[in-house]
């Protein structure tokens, strides 16, 4: 896979590049935000795979050539940051980064995300629409059109905010799915104050199913939807 590393710092590059080819990756470095717009340019090369974007660039914001990066290309980009705070992370998510690193970090983790952003990105994977009709989850049936959802046969009453919720988790059953991006992308808010509600609207939608094992907290993390058998 061809990656993108965005970084402005060429020790950090060079280790990291390093890493990366180890794991069978053709790294392609661009050390400003201005030579990652241009190596982005259609050409008769391999696409990316990801983008892997450093926040602090000498010429131009990292938030701001992320958001030119998804205006280009539908290319994962995970961004890669000392800001730790909720607020930036929420902030990159709904510039469309796919995911968010925060410095320092993990190798092996970051091989992880790497892997995860790519796989839904493959062709047959999630790039295929969702069925017009819905989706079906066992003995759960969601029709995304109606935006209705059903167990067994019988409609379940959801409010707005819990079927959008559903409908997020099902797209990528088995996904963990962070809190901050279900806020940001249920919600459309940042993450202060809306903790509580994400976690009451997990336990209705639990208790309105009648299938509490459907969605697994993921402790420190988020949730993600196991899809029960037929």
């Amino acid at each position: 896979m061809r990656l993108l590393l965005v970084e402005d710092d060429n020790h950090v590059a060079a280790a990291l590049s390093a890493i990366l080819a180890r794991h069978g990756f053709r790294v392609v470095h661009a050390r400003s935000g201005e030579e990652a717009l241009q190596a982005l340019l259609p050409a008769d090369t391999e696409p990316f795979g990801v983008v892997l974007l450093d926040l602090g660039l000498p010429d131009q914001d990292g938030y701001e050539v992320c958001g030119k990066i998804r205006k280009r290309t539908s290319t994962p980009v995970i961004m890669v940051t000392a800001r730790a705070d909720v607020r930036s992370r929420i902030h990159g998510l709904n510039l469309g980064a796919d995911d968010y690193v925060v410095k320092p970090y993990d190798t092996g983790e970051l091989l992880a995300r790497i892997h995860a952003v790519s796989r839904r990105n493959a062709p047959g994977e999630d790039t295929v629409p969702m069925p017009v009709a819905g989706l079906r989850l066992g003995h759960v049936h969601i029709e995304l059109p109606t935006r209705r959802v059903s167990v067994d046969g019988s409609e379940v009453q959801l409010t707005r905010k819990e079927f959008d919720l559903l409908a997020l988790l099902a797209q990528r059953p088995g996904v963990v799915f962070r809190r901050e991006q279900i806020i940001s992308e249920v919600w459309r808010t940042s993450w202060e104050g809306t903790g509580r509600t994400l976690e009451v609207h997990v336990a209705s939608l639990r208790s309105k199913l009648r299938l509490p094992a459907l969605i697994e907290t993921v402790r420190g993390v988020g949730y993600r939807l196991v899809a029960p058998s037929a």
